[in-house]
């Protein structure tokens, strides 16, 4: 709805200015190319008049004719009436200024991170190795979330929680980053106290979906409790679990010894555990055996855990064609005035 200047604001001449006029949207932007027309018909009329015109011969004085600067004058009403023209086309081009407010709304997602950092996480079929590689992917992930709240929940013989359910991306990062290998000082693989550990942050979460994802390369050889009971109790608490297997078949090379003998090691991974917990909690298994294959991995992950981002957009409009048509107004008022005035020769009309 037009909401009319205060007072005579209107009156003001910036309304004129170019910076004024950029800060307008035009619902009629057509009608401002006319304005182009406006000159082109009084010079056609002008054409006209000169090649149609009547002409009287007269007989003057013999002498010399001087010009005079108030000869101009009399182009005046003709001036006045182009720029009514022009203020006419420009309110039918409807100046506007629209304020829109944007309002975001969603139901996050709780989701809690479980990365092994036992010793085998040192192996380097992943590089520079596989806690390296989870670490670098971890962070893509979250950099990729939009209001859902990530916890980090870190294992190896034993587990611990790092940091907790928080929107506070910043706080997520820099504690994947303070990752290492060693930061838990009983080595071993402890899968179902890992879960019971992040079961025990989202059991009470109030979230549309609760997920956990288990990143391991290695079997359950830690822990009290069983793999297997924690997957049945994430699903009683209806929490979804994604296991990611991380290694590949084979040999993989070491560093040399304090002999200087290169070391190999014989890998695998125990896949059957993980596929059977992911889908007793209703999750997916994935096998990642290098780092496209991981990053990969958690791409389909965050297509599959998408939050739903819910725009509400409030628009409030207000139109300044009046302003312009008080001006067009004005000016043909003062071209009829003109019109009857000296300024107008009869003999033109």
């Amino acid at each position: 709805m037009w909401q009319a200047p205060a007072d005579f604001s209107w009156l003001n001449l910036n309304w004129f200015s170019w910076r004024t006029w950029q800060s307008f949207d035009w619902a009629n932007p057509g009608y401002l190319y006319a304005l182009l027309l406006v000159p082109l018909l009084f010079l056609l009329r002008w054409l006209f008049t000169v090649r149609f015109r009547r002409k009287m011969d007269v007989a003057l004085f013999e002498g010399n004719v001087t010009w005079h600067w108030t000869g101009l004058l009399r182009y005046l009403p003709d001036v006045v009436f182009g720029l009514f023209l022009m203020l006419v086309l420009v309110a039918l081009a409807r100046p506007q200024k629209t304020d829109e407010t944007v309002e975001l709304s969603s139901e996050g997602i709780d989701i809690v991170l479980v990365m092994d950092v036992s010793g085998s996480m040192e192996l380097t079929d992943f590089l520079p190795n596989r806690l390296e590689a989870a670490k670098e992917v971890a962070l893509q992930f979250v950099n990729g979330r939009v209001q859902d709240r990530i916890g980090l929940v870190v294992f190896a013989g034993r587990a611990f929680s790092l940091a907790p359910l928080t929107t506070d991306y910043e706080l997520v990062r820099e504690s994947i980053r303070s990752i290492k290998l060693g930061m838990v000082s009983e080595d071993g693989t402890a899968i179902g106290s890992a879960l019971a550990v992040a079961i025990n942050r989202l059991r009470e979460s109030k979230a549309k979906s609760k997920v956990c994802i288990l990143i391991s390369d290695g079997e359950n050889t830690a822990g009290s409790l069983d793999p297997e009971l924690a997957a049945q109790l994430a699903h009683a608490f209806q929490l979804k679990l994604y296991t990611v297997g991380i290694g590949r078949e084979g040999t993989v090379q070491m560093e040399a010894d304090s002999t200087g003998k290169m070391v190999t090691i014989q890998t695998g991974l125990e896949e059957k555990t993980l596929r059977q917990l992911a889908s007793l909690a209703e999750g997916q298994f994935f096998r990642a055996q290098d780092a496209g294959a991981l990053t990969e991995i958690f791409q389909r992950i965050n297509r599959l855990e998408k939050t739903e981002i819910k725009e509400t957009r409030y628009r409030d409009t207000r139109d300044y064609y009046q302003i312009y048509l008080r001006w067009a107004i004005v000016l043909l008022l003062l071209w009829l005035l003109l019109k009857n005035t000296f300024f107008t020769n009869a003999l033109e009309d």
